[in-house]
């Protein structure tokens, strides 16, 4: 079995494994830069002493996939790392092809060209960090919520009826009838509300049938969301939101806050508690006084792509803080499903991070006939009857929200949503 490069035993035997990141193959000796997802390491040969590999060197191409098993020792001569492997072993996996991503010297690869390959993109650093990172900030959510209690459950993702709005689906045939890929978890979240789990959580895939090209959509990504009862409001909500978001991006900082800063030049900012709060109608008002950025009263029950965006400078300068919460949204501009106030203002939020919403979170309406009344308001009669069904037998007051996993890394990194998926899906990109 091989060992991972960041674990090797310096002055003992090792056997490593992974892609060719560069080869020096000279007349007397040869030099391999060996990658794999832990670190690299410097394989030296002296050509002379072992014959019997010069055959197999000569076939080693870059991203070649390669077994090596030698003494390794520290060498102040070697720049990497400071060691290097001198193998007694080499097996040639597999034989690379020249890469048909690499772009001219001093030139960037074209994007849709990088997808089209991305298992090749995907041995850069950056990427690999990246998802690292993704892997370490979900580890570190689930951390949070199991030691609260929380249950992890998974949802169906194909369903009968045209969930929340019945806008944006993908339909798919079904042997003899239609179904539809879930927009959310939603309905099933709050359906564990009423089989009394009380606190779950979901990390899944998400579907949306919409046509945008932006820096932050995409038609597939992967939402985590949670749902909690017997809360007071939707304060609760937050609360446990901000709390989560400290505590898994203090962990990202300690564990690879170094690697980031030395790959991407970024630092993880740990966000302090609380996050700061503002109405909707107040924000406006700021951002039209400080920036003089004005909308049409017919426009300000919603926040506009350009008012998110103004949120990061906002945030900044009034709060010293990279999240907004934002809050008093009309109730024509959220889901039926959310608590109205007694001033029929619905009980939710969205959460803002560097000019990006990356969370819609809500107190849920619990009562069955208050909850048919909203649906019926929106038009919605039999697609979501199985879901009112829920609540006609008893169910607690609750709320919960969801978290966009690919914005997170998509800001974390300063990157577009496309370089932040492991595959992305779009309107126009369905391979690989």
């Amino acid at each position: 079995m091989k060992v991972m490069i960041k674990n090797i035993c310096l002055g003992q035997s090792n056997k490593v494994a992974g892609f060719v990141e560069n080869i020096r193959n000279k007349k007397a000796m040869c030099f391999i830069v060996l990658k794999d997802i832990s670190g690299k390491l410097q394989l030296t040969i002296e050509k002379e002493k072992h014959p019997d590999l010069v055959g197999i060197l000569d076939q080693i191409t870059v991203d070649s996939v390669i077994e090596a098993e030698g003494l390794v020792v520290e060498s102040e001569y070697v720049k990497l790392n400071h060691m290097e492997m001198y193998p007694e072993k080499i097996v040639l996996h597999s034989v690379a092809l020249p890469s048909p991503i690499v772009a001219p010297k001093g030139e960037e690869t074209n994007l849709d060209l990088r997808l089209d390959y991305r298992w090749i993109d995907s041995r850069t650093d950056k990427n690999q960090l990246m998802f690292q990172t993704q892997s370490y900030f979900i580890e570190s959510c689930r951390t949070f919520l199991s030691e609260r209690d929380f249950i992890e459950i998974h949802t169906p993702k194909l369903i009968a009826a045209e969930s929340e709005s019945g806008a944006g689906v993908f339909k798919v045939d079904y042997f003899d009838r239609a179904a539809y890929l879930a927009q959310s978890p939603q309905f099933y979240k709050q359906m564990a509300m009423a089989a009394g789990f009380e606190r779950i959580f979901e990390s899944g895939p998400v579907f949306r049938a919409e046509k945008f090209a932006s820096r932050k959509h995409a038609t597939e990504f992967t939402g985590f969301d949670l749902e909690f009862s017997y809360i007071d409001s939707y304060e609760d909500v937050m609360a446990l939101e901000e709390q989560m978001l400290s505590f898994a991006l203090d962990k990202v900082a300690q564990k690879y806050g170094q690697a980031i800063r030395n790959t991407f030049g970024l630092e993880v900012v740990v966000p302090t508690l609380p996050f700061p709060r503002i109405d909707l109608h107040d924000l406006y008002d700021e951002l039209e006084k400080r920036y003089g950025y004005q909308v049409s009263e017919s426009e300000k029950g919603d926040l506009t792509t350009e008012g998110e965006r103004l949120c990061q400078r906002f945030s900044l300068e009034k709060y010293g803080h990279e999240f907004l919460f934002v809050t008093g949204y009309a109730k024509e501009c959220r889901a039926f499903y959310h608590m109205r106030d007694a001033k029929g203002i619905p009980c939710g939020y969205d959460l803002i991070w560097k000019g990006c919403e990356i969370t819609t979170g809500a107190q849920r309406e619990h009562r069955y006939e208050i909850l048919k009344q909203q649906a019926m308001e929106k038009g919605l009669g039999e697609d979501v009857k199985f879901y009112l069904d829920f609540f006609k037998y008893g169910c607690p007051p609750h709320g919960g929200f969801g978290i966009g996993v690919d914005r997170i890394t998509m800001l974390l990194f300063n990157e577009g949503i496309k370089e932040s998926m492991f595959l992305f899906r779009g309107p126009d990109r369905l391979n690989p």
